[in-house]
């Protein structure tokens, strides 16, 4: 079972998108795949047409609750309409767990634990970050084998990376482990300055972390966000479907630094 989680520190950069596409994608070839919903406002979960708000269960219960779900994973696994794609969903309650759970010892392994339940079961598991760095961003991170980092080619979107990068480092100062990441250049539009200056900018900085290529701006993300359903079924040949086929194709072969 392979573990890719996708995070940033800003919001806005197309991290909820390539979980989506990513995992349509891999659908298509016959991949069974389980997304998580780590943040609190729920977009993931709602790209699928749960309403977090009248759930029996979520996420939150296997960390706040566990005796309500007897403790085990499978417990909140929802099906989604894609063939090959199962959802374990967010709540607004998340964002209640540094305070419940910031100061509890060996939190941030427990979604790690869990996920070891569904080695048999899954091939691919990708988890979708808050933008704020807490109990669900660390348990994200130590649970994963690689971290996609999407970012806006826009200058403030960098700033975002840099956070990102910085505590990425503190975490391994603190777990003295390594992060394998791979660091992919979102929204970009080849018709302004800005997008072409910031991915410049990006590459000089980061360099062999960077992936090669771009995610484009592309108004069939949207479009296919309105029809609940990831790009790759809704507009087949677009070029955001392309982009993320070219993305994927890398990380399947790619190894990290």
């Amino acid at each position: 079972m392979v573990i890719w989680t996708i995070a940033n520190q800003k919001g806005g950069v197309g991290k909820t998108t390539t979980v989506i596409s990513l995992a349509g994608l891999l659908a298509e070839r016959n991949f069974r795949v389980l997304l998580i919903d780590t943040d609190p406002h729920a977009s993931l979960t709602s790209y699928f047409q749960y309403d977090s708000d009248q759930l029996p269960v979520s996420l939150y219960d296997l960390f706040a609750e566990p005796a309500k779900v007897k403790s085990e994973i499978e417990q909140v696994i929802l099906p989604t309409e894609i063939p090959n794609i199962s959802l374990i969903p967010a709540s607004m309650a998340l964002a209640t767990l540094d305070r419940v759970l910031g100061e509890k010892e060996g939190m941030g392994l427990f979604l790690k634990k869990q996920l070891t339940l569904l080695e048999d079961d899954y091939d691919f598991v990708l988890i979708d970050c808050p933008p704020v760095l807490g109990v669900m961003m660390v348990n994200a991170i130590a649970a994963c084998e690689k971290i996609l980092i999407p970012v806006q080619t826009e200058f403030l979107a960098s700033k975002g990376l840099d956070r990102m990068i910085s505590t990425l480092s503190v975490m391994k100062k603190s777990a003295g482990v390594s992060f394998k990441y791979c660091i992919i250049p979102t929204l970009y539009d080849k018709r302004t300055r800005a997008s072409i200056n910031t991915l410049l900018l990006i590459k000089e900085r980061y360099q062999e972390k960077v992936w090669n290529g771009v995610i484009p701006v592309d108004t069939k993300f949207r479009d296919a966000s309105l029809q609940h359903v990831p790009i790759s079924i809704y507009a087949k040949r677009c070029r955001g479907v392309f982009a993320y086929e070219t993305l994927l194709n890398y990380l399947l072969q790619a190894e990290f630094y």
